[in-house]
C-alpha cells in the first residue's frame, strides 16, 4: 500500500450551530462523514483511508466507516483527533505505515468532493518531483485590500485562487514539516511551504466547497437533491415505485412515570429543574420510542428484547445508547434509517423552545432527519394529570 488519504473529521462545527460534531451532521439523509468517504472507495487503486474523529464519537465513526467501506474495510483505520486541526492531522499521519509514499489530507466538511478530484491530486503528486499539490479554483469576485473600513485598492485577482482539499504530498517531507511547524499555518500546504516545500495547484471543483454555516449545509442538500433527480432519468417512475416497496415503516411507543429524585432527560437533552423519569436506564421516553420504531421497521423486535432490564450494562444508560444500538442492528440487517418522527405527549417539560436542538441531537445519532412535535392531553389521562410522559415514534428504513 503506497498511498493514503487522511480524512479530518474531528471539528466541533461551532459555526454550523447544530450542537454536535460537524462530520456527524446529516446532509440530505446521510451523515456528512459518510458522504465524504463515499468517493474514496470508488478510486481505481487501493488506498488506505484513515479517519480522524472526535474522541467522543469513535464508536459511531467506526460504524460509518464500516458501512462506507463495505468489503474494503481492511483498508481503513479510525484514530482520535487532537486539540486542533494541526494535532488531528499529525494523529492521522502518525498511523500510516512506512510503505505509504503519497498522502492526501482531506476535510470531511468538503463532503461533496468528487472522486475525480482525489485522482487528480494523487496523479499530480506522483509526477511532481517532490512538490505538494492543492486543488484550486480561480477567484471570480473583485477583491479589494482594506485598511479598517477603508478600501485601499483593487487586488489583481488573476494571480489569486481559492484553495480546496484534498491536498497531496509526499509523506515523509509532510511528516517532517508537521513536526517542526509553528501551528500558525492555515492549511497543510502552508505547513509544507513553511519548511521550504514547493506547492503547485491542479483544477478544483465547485462542489468541493466547505460546509461551515447553515447556508452551506442547505446548499449541499440542494446539490444532493439535484444529483438524485438527474440520476433518475427516464426510469425515475419505476425506480420511485421500487423505492416505495423497499421502504419499511416502524412504530414505537414508550411511557415513563415522573420521579422527582431523577434528573430529567428527554430526547437526549437535559432539562434542569424538571422532574425526571423513572426507569432502569435514564427513562428517556423519546429516545426509547425512537429505538423501538427503528427496531420495528427492521423487524428486529423491541427495546425490551434487545436491551432488557436484566442486562446490568444498561442500568442508568442514556437514551443515545439504545438508539445507536438500534441503528447498528439495522446496519447488520442491511438497512439504514431514512427518517423518524416522534410525538411527545405530556404537560412537561415544555419542548417548544428546544425543539430544534432536540431534532439535531436525535438526527445526529440516527443518521437521518428526525422531526419532533409535542402535545398535551387537555388534562385527561395520566399525562394530563402530570403523572408521566409518553412518546410515539414512527421510522422509515430502507435497504443500504
Amino acid at each position: 500500500m503506497d498511498r493514503a488519504v487522511v480524512v479530518v473529521a474531528a471539528g466541533s462545527g461551532t459555526r454550523l450551530g447544530i450542537g454536535t460534531a460537524k462530520a456527524f451532521v446529516p446532509v440530505a439523509g446521510a451523515l456528512m462523514l459518510a458522504r465524504a468517504l463515499e468517493p474514496l472507495f470508488a478510486l481505481p487503486s487501493p488506498t488506505l483511508v484513515v479517519v480522524v474523529a472526535p474522541a467522543s464519537h469513535l464508536d459511531e465513526c467506526r460504524q460509518v466507516v464500516v458501512s462506507a467501506a463495505g468489503a474494503a474495510v481492511a483498508y481503513t483505520a479510525v484514530v482520535p483527533g487532537g486539540a486542533d486541526r494541526h494535532g488531528s492531522v499529525e494523529a492521522g499521519l502518525a498511523v500510516l505505515p512506512d510503505s505509504v509514499t503519497t498522502v492526501l489530507v482531506h476535510d470531511a466538511a468538503r463532503c461533496l468532493t468528487p472522486a475525480a478530484q482525489f485522482s487528480r491530486v494523487f496523479d499530480a503528486v506522483a509526477t511532481g518531483d517532490g512538490a505538494g499539490f492543492v486543488p484550486a479554483l480561480p477567484v471570480t469576485d473583485t477583491v479589494k485590500r482594506v485598511d479598517g473600513d477603508v478600501v485601499v485598492e483593487t487586488v489583481d485577482r488573476a494571480a489569486l485562487v481559492g484553495v480546496q482539499t484534498p491536498q497531496g504530498f509526499p509523506l515523509a517531507p509532510l511528516r517532517r514539516a508537521y513536526a517542526v511547524s509553528s501551528q500558525s499555518e492555515t492549511d497543510d500546504a502552508g505547513v509544507f511551504q513553511a519548511v521550504g516545500g514547493t506547492v503547485r495547484f491542479v483544477p478544483g471543483d465547485a462542489d468541493a466547497f466547505k460546509i461551515t454555516t447553515p447556508w452551506d449545509l442547505g446548499r449541499a442538500e440542494s446539490i444532493v437533491r439535484a444529483r438524485t433527480e438527474a440520476a433518475g432519468g427516464a426510469g425515475a417512475g419505476v425506480q420511485a415505485a421500487n423505492a416505495v416497496v423497499a421502504v419499511r415503516l416502524g412504530l414505537g411507543v414508550d411511557v415513563h412515570a415522573f420521579d422527582d429524585a431523577s434528573p430529567c432527560r428527554v430526547g437526549l437533552l437535559d432539562f434542569p429543574g424538571e422532574p425526571g423519569l423513572s426507569g432502569h436506564s435514564d427513562g428517556d421516553a423519546v429516545a426509547h420510542a425512537v429505538c423501538d420504531a427503528l427496531l420495528s421497521a427492521g423487524g428486529l423486535g423491541d427495546i425490551g428484547g434487545r436491551f432488557g432490564t436484566a442486562d446490568p450494562q444498561y442500568a442508568g444508560a442514556t437514551g443515545d445508547v439504545f438508539v445507536r444500538g438500534a441503528v447498528a442492528l439495522l446496519a447488520d440487517a442491511g438497512l439504514v434509517p431514512v427518517s423518524v418522527t416522534v410525538q411527545v405527549i405530556g404537560n412537561r417539560p415544555r419542548i417548544g423552545r428546544r425543539r430544534d436542538e432536540m431534532q439535531d441531537a436525535l438526527s445526529a445519532v440516527v443518521g437521518a432527519p428526525v422531526a419532533v412535535s409535542g402535545t398535551t392531553t387537555d388534562g385527561l389521562g395520566f399525562t394530563g394529570r402530570g403523572e408521566g410522559l409518553a412518546a410515539i415514534a414512527t421510522a422509515l428504513v430502507r435497504p443500504s
